[in-house]
């Protein structure tokens, strides 16, 4: 297996006999160079394991001398690297609401202000719904690999108690031969090689502690963001109710103001009317006025 640095916070990790590449992504830079280094030594220990392991059984022919050096591989699976390519994905942005007639100017600033007010909160909710999953598969992520690195402990253990055994057998054998100092030399580099490895797995159970309680702020944080949500929800229907209001009043001066029109054109025209006779009457009695 290979892992490359594509960019500053991604990387590959591939799997030539599997014919499979995995990306990964990282939070920042440090984390990418610091899996990487940590890479490069796993994989150097399982090298140099399974050359002991085979040094040994070319020593030895007995089958207690067989070794397993896969039990220095690292933990972690295609599984559980392929799983982080959740932080890859991004959020969406909630679809738009229709948008509604307005019937007048004075009510478009209430409207605007409130969806604006909605679709705000409503993007921060999503992006920490988004953060609290991945935080979540992280966390089950790492139950298991709890587990699994228990379980490598235990052979860690037995593969310790079976080599102290088996150096005690070789010293009661033969305490003088260099074949039997060589192999005690090469198993006690091998149990301090698995206690670093054991150490690395402690820091490594520490830091999954740490996102725990990070995963429970964030999962806190979301809780209020939904509470702020439903108020802002809250205040919106209250604006619209407003809204409605307002629109029925103004709806209803319009009436009112078209019926004064009518009224006043009605009046005028009877106006018209009179003035039109009394010019005639005028023009009548100044007629008169002359024959006379």
């Amino acid at each position: 297996m290979t892992f490359t640095k594509t960019s500053q916070k991604f990387g590959q990790w591939a799997d030539s006999r599997a014919n499979t590449v995995y990306g990964l992504g990282f939070p920042s830079e440090s984390h990418l160079a610091k899996f990487a280094d940590k890479f490069v030594e796993f994989k150097e220990a399982a090298r140099l394991a399974k050359e002991k392991s085979q040094e040994k059984m070319e020593l030895t022919s007995t089958p207690s001398q067989e070794s397993a050096p896969g039990d220095l591989l690292s933990p972690m699976t295609p599984e559980s690297i392929n799983g982080t390519e959740e932080e890859r994905v991004t959020v969406d942005a909630p679809p738009h609401s229709e948008a509604r007639g307005e019937p007048s100017h004075n009510a478009l600033p209430f409207s605007h202000s409130s969806t604006s007010m909605n679709k705000h909160w409503e993007a921060e909710l999503e992006a920490l719904k988004g953060n609290n999953a991945k935080l979540t598969a992280a966390l089950l992520e790492s139950t298991a690999n709890v587990k699994q690195w228990k379980q490598q402990l235990s052979a860690y253990q037995e593969e310790a108690e079976r080599l102290h055994k088996r150096v005690t057998e070789l010293e009661c054998v033969s305490g003088t031969t260099t074949v039997i100092k060589s192999q005690k030399s090469e198993l006690n580099h091998t149990i301090e090689e698995l206690e670093l490895a054991l150490k690395a797995k402690e820091e490594e159970l520490e830091r999954l502690k740490e996102e725990v309680v990070s995963a429970n702020e964030f999962q806190s944080q979301r809780d209020s963001l939904t509470h702020k949500l439903k108020d802002s929800e809250s205040r919106n229907q209250t604006l619209e109710g407003q809204l409605s209001e307002l629109e029925q009043r103004l709806e209803s001066s319009q009436q009112e103001q078209e019926a004064f029109r009518t009224s006043l054109r009605t009046l005028l025209e009877l106006l018209d009317g009179k003035i039109f006779e009394l010019t005639e009457l005028r023009d009548t009695l100044a007629k008169l006025l002359e024959g006379s």
